[in-house]
């Protein structure tokens, strides 16, 4: 019993860790156009803010194919999700996944 807590409690630890690494590190492709997220103005009213991570797969041309919120509040994530989508990379070898942040923040 003791054992098992130990490991839960390591593995409480390394948690954060994990999750801060990239999950796609040899991935990064240079951004060459980037589209502001509209703001929805649900979560202005309600004043909502934060990161939203999103993980975009890039075709060797560089445009975007697809993009799924990876973390976030869901009231942002669409609007990430649009923002994303009308983004342009640098062109590549072949298709790639990028993760990148969107933060949103009021004035």
């Amino acid at each position: 019993m003791r054992a098992a807590l130990a490991t839960v409690q390591v593995l409480a630890l390394a948690l954060p860790v994990i999750l801060a690494l990239p999950a796609h590190a040899a991935d990064d492709r240079a951004v060459k156009q980037r589209v502001p997220p509209v703001y929805p103005e649900i979560a202005k009213r309600m004043r909502i803010t934060g990161m939203v991570k999103v993980e975009a797969t890039v075709d060797a041309d560089g445009k975007v194919t697809d993009v799924k919120t990876v973390n976030g509040n869901k009231i942002l994530s669409g609007a990430a999700e649009d923002a994303v989508r009308k983004w342009k990379f640098a062109p590549g070898s072949g298709v790639t996944t990028v993760e990148v942040g969107l933060n949103f923040a009021q004035d």
